[in-house]
């Protein structure tokens, strides 16, 4: 009989994602050595070679590959056991593994955190943020308990729950402030500058103005790097109505709200159809969205155009 623990198996999951014995370490919180022994035993145990080792990265042998697959199924399966268990439970206890995309999490976030522990001062929080295609990947595989993300999604084994929608604001350089606000066709015809690829807000932003990316383009990995470009002069931006408060608040731009109907994104919240947790997380659900309209309400709606600097 073969024996393994529950704690190899885990090792070998995070080597197997990251690929990296280093890496590996130092998501399972040990040492390289004790984690390389762990999975040699592994390999002891079950008679064959899991991996290639070298120095710069680690693949997986044809068997590695198929033991991977099956490592996984165990420890969602593992995982979700304990969820079961806490579902049974009358109040929100443990553990929420909770993701969110860069381009919601530095402004839901803490507000988020502070009505959950308020209301449910017994949950462990534990945030990932990331862009939407990390979230779903890890969402589907039970390394997420839920996700906050711009929908659709469309992915069928993911439960979808509307939150909130938001619109677009255009941020300009100060000098614009009072002047005519462009429609989606011109601004095709200015430096619009745009988060770099793999941002839902980016792919957004370009629907809006139905076109392709520029060829010529400062790409930005958030939204305010966007927002000091635009104070220096270097183009014009879109940005969502809650970024705004934070965003603009150190930097020279002239806010704008686009003629209706106004660009905007829908913010949900997305989990596992099977997830023992379904009507717990719906409740977390509403947590989130009575924090998302609390802080609406201190954005820039009914404010018009509005300069910081």
């Amino acid at each position: 009989m073969i024996h393994l623990t529950m704690r190899q198996l885990r090792y070998f999951d995070a080597l197997a994602r990251l690929g990296h014995f280093g890496r590996a370490a130092e998501a399972c919180a040990i040492s390289q050595p004790a984690l390389s022994m762990q999975i040699k035993e592994m390999e002891e145990a079950l008679g064959g070679v899991l991996l290639e080792r070298n120095a710069r990265q680690v693949v997986l042998t044809r068997f590695g590959e198929q033991l991977a697959e099956r490592v996984r199924d165990i420890l969602r399966s593992v995982d979700e056991l304990g969820d079961f268990a806490r579902a049974s439970r009358d109040k929100l206890t443990g553990r929420l593994r909770l993701g969110m995309i860069p381009t919601v999490a530095p402004y839901l976030l803490p507000k988020v955190i502070a009505n959950l522990t308020r209301k449910h001062p017994e949950i462990d929080i534990h945030v990932r943020e990331s862009k939407t295609p990390k979230l779903i990947e890890e969402l589907v595989e039970g390394r997420l308990d839920a996700a906050i993300v711009a929908l659709p999604v469309s992915e069928p084994s993911l439960t979808e729950v509307a939150l909130f929608s938001e619109n677009f604001l255009l941020v300009r350089p100060p000098e614009y402030e009072g002047a005519a606000v462009p429609s989606s066709e011109m601004l095709r015809e200015m430096r619009l500058l745009l988060l770099e690829e793999g941002h839902c807000f980016r792919d957004q932003a370009l629907t809006f103005c139905n076109m392709q990316a520029p060829r010529e383009m400062l790409d930005a990995s958030s939204l305010s790097t966007l927002v000091q470009m635009v104070g220096a002069g270097m183009g014009v931006t879109l940005i969502p109505e809650m970024a705004v408060g934070v965003e603009t608040r150190s930097a020279a731009v002239s806010l704008a709200r686009f003629a209706d109907p106004q660009p905007q994104r829908s913010i949900g919240m997305v989990w596992r159809k099977t997830s023992p947790l379904a009507k717990q997380l719906l409740q977390i659900s509403e947590v989130v969205a009575g924090a998302a309209d609390g802080l609406r309400k201190q954005a820039t709606a009914g404010q018009g155009r509005k300069r910081r600097g």
